[in-house]
C-alpha cells in the first residue's frame, strides 16, 4: 500500500514528464539499434503438431506460476523499497536536521547501499525458495540446497559490494553535484556497465562455474568452419559445468574486446547431435558477426542520461533528502520505477536482435530440420511455456517464442527447397 501510495503521489505532482523522457530515450535506443534486415516471415505452426497434449500442459503448468512468482518478488522489492521511504518522510525534518552530517558521505552511502543490497536478497528469498522447489519438482535443478545456499552467499557479497560502491559514488555525487549530478552518474553507469561487461568472464562468472576451453574435436572442428564462414573472429570457446546446478541447456556470448568468448552448456554438448550443436553455435556467431554485446551497451549508452535525470527528479518527489545516505532508498525506488518500463521497451530490442539471430542461424548451417528439433527438445528440457499468453511474448520475453522460431525454421525450409 505504501508504493501505490507513493505511485499516486508522483501522478499528482505531475512527474511523469521526465519519465516519459526516458520511455521515449528507450524507444529511440531501440528505433536506431534494431536490425535494418527484413526477418524471414514465419510459417503459422500449431503447437499440437510438435507437442503432445501433456507436455504443453506441463510446460505452461510451470512456466506460468514460475512467472507470477518472478513478478511477486519484483513486487515486494518495490514494497520494501516503498516501506522505507514512506518511513524516512514519516520522522520528520526534525530528525533529519538532527540527523544531518553523521559520518562521512562516502561511508555512510556504501553502509546504506550494502544494507539495501542484502535487504532486497532477504525480501525476495522465501519466494525463490518456492521457485527453486517447484524446479527441482520437474527436475530441471540438480543443486543441493546447500550448495545454492553457497551461492546465494556468494552473489549477495558481490551484490552488495557493488551496491557499497553505487551507494557511497551517489551520496557523494549528489553532494557535489546538487542539481547536476544525474548527469555524470549516467556516464559513470555507462563506464561501470561497460567495465562489467569486459571482466566478468574472467572474474565474476569464475567464481560460480568451471569454463574450459572446447578441446580439439568435431564440436571445435564446426565451431572453426562456420566462424571462418561467418568471417568472424570468434574468441575462445568454453564449456561451462552448466549440469552442477541445472537440466538446462543454453549457449550464450560475452565479454568484450579480449575477453569476448563463447559458452555452451556442458548439457548442450552432451544431450544434442551435431547438427543440432552446429544450429546453436551458429546462431552464437550471428551475435558475434552483428557485434550484438556492444549493440547493448550502445542501447544504455543511449538510455542511461534520459533515466538518470528521471531518477533524480522522481526521487525528489519521493523524499525531500538530498545529499545524505538517507536519501538512498528513495534513489533506489525511483531507478526500480523508471528501469520497470524502460526495461520493457528494451525486450523489443533483444527479440528483435534474436530473430536476426535465428535466421542467420539458419543460413549459415542450413539445417532446418536440426533447428527445429532442437527447439522441440530444448523447450521441453527447460520445461518452457509452449503457447504463453500474447503479453507474456510481447513485453516481458528476451526472446521470440517457441512456436515462432519453429515457424520460421519451416519458412526457411520452404523457400529453400
Amino acid at each position: 500500500m505504501a508504493t501505490v501510495s507513493l505511485v499516486r503521489r508522483l501522478a499528482r505532482t505531475g512527474t511523469a514528464g521526465p519519465l516519459l523522457v526516458a520511455l521515449a530515450a528507450a524507444e529511440a535506443g531501440v528505433r536506431l539499434l534494431a536490425p535494418r534486415v527484413a526477418t524471414i516471415e514465419p510459417a503459422p505452426v500449431h503447437a499440437e503438431d510438435y507437442f503432445s497434449a501433456q507436455e504443453i500442459k506441463r510446460g505452461a503448468g510451470f512456466a506460468r506460476p514460475q512467472l507470477a512468482l518472478g513478478i511477486a518478488r519484483a513486487a515486494l522489492e518495490l514494497g520494501a523499497l516503498g516501506t522505507l521511504v514512506t518511513h524516512a518522510r514519516a520522522q520528520g525534518a526534525a530528525r533529519r536536521r538532527h540527523a544531518a552530517g553523521v559520518g562521512p558521505a562516502f561511508a555512510g552511502g556504501a553502509a546504506v547501499g550494502a544494507t539495501l543490497a542484502v535487504g532486497t536478497t532477504l525480501t525476495r528469498l522465501p519466494l525463490s525458495a518456492i521457485a527453486r522447489r517447484r524446479a527441482i519438482a520437474v527436475g530441471l535443478v540438480t543443486q543441493s540446497w546447500r550448495g545454492w545456499g553457497a551461492d546465494l552467499v556468494k552473489s549477495t557479497a558481490i551484490e552488495a559490494t557493488l551496491a557499497a560502491g553505487a551507494g557511497g559514488a551517489a551520496v557523494a555525487l549528489t553532494r557535489r553535484y546538487p542539481r547536476g549530478w544525474w548527469l555524470p552518474a549516467a556516464a559513470g553507469s555507462i563506464g561501470l556497465g561497460t567495465l562489467l561487461g569486459a571482466l566478468a568472464p574472467v572474474l565474476l562468472d569464475p567464481v560460480f562455474n568451471d569454463f574450459t576451453p572446447l578441446p580439439d574435436g568435431d564440436t571445435r572442428s564446426d565451431v572453426l568452419e562456420l566462424a571462418r564462414a561467418a568471417g568472424v573472429e570468434v574468441g575462445e570457446v568454453f564449456s561451462v559445468d552448466a549440469s552442477r546446478r541445472t537440466t538446462g541447456a543454453n549457449a550464450y556470448v560475452t565479454g568484450l574486446g579480449p575477453t569476448k568468448r563463447v559458452v555452451l552448456f556442458d548439457t548442450l554438448l552432451d544431450r544434442y547431435s551435431r547438427d543440432e550443436v552446429r544450429v546453436v553455435v551458429a546462431h552464437e556467431l550471428a551475435h558475434v558477426r552483428n557485434r550484438d554485446v556492444p549493440r547493448s551497451v550502445a542501447y544504455a549508452a543511449i538510455v542511461a542520461p534520459a533515466a538518470a535525470l528521471a531518477v533524480q527528479r522522481l526521487s525528489w518527489r519521493l523524499s525531500p533528502e538530498r545529499g545524505t545516505a538517507r536519501a538512498l532508498p528513495a534513489l533506489a525506488l525511483a531507478a526500480a520505477l523508471v528501469a520497470g518500463p524502460t526495461g520493457l521497451i528494451g525486450n523489443r530490442l533483444s527479440r528483435a536482435v534474436e530473430r536476426r539471430a535465428d535466421d542467420y542461424s539458419l543460413e549459415l548451417s542450413g539445417s532446418p530440420e536440426a533447428f527445429i528439433s532442437f527447439e522441440r527438445a530444448i523447450a521441453l528440457q527447460n520445461v518452457a511455456d509452449l503457447r504463453p499468453p500474447r503479453w507474456v511474448s510481447s513485453l516481458l520475453a528476451t526472446h521470440p517464442p517457441t512456436l515462432e522460431r519453429i515457424g520460421a525454421a519451416v519458412a526457411y525450409a520452404r523457400r529453400s527447397g
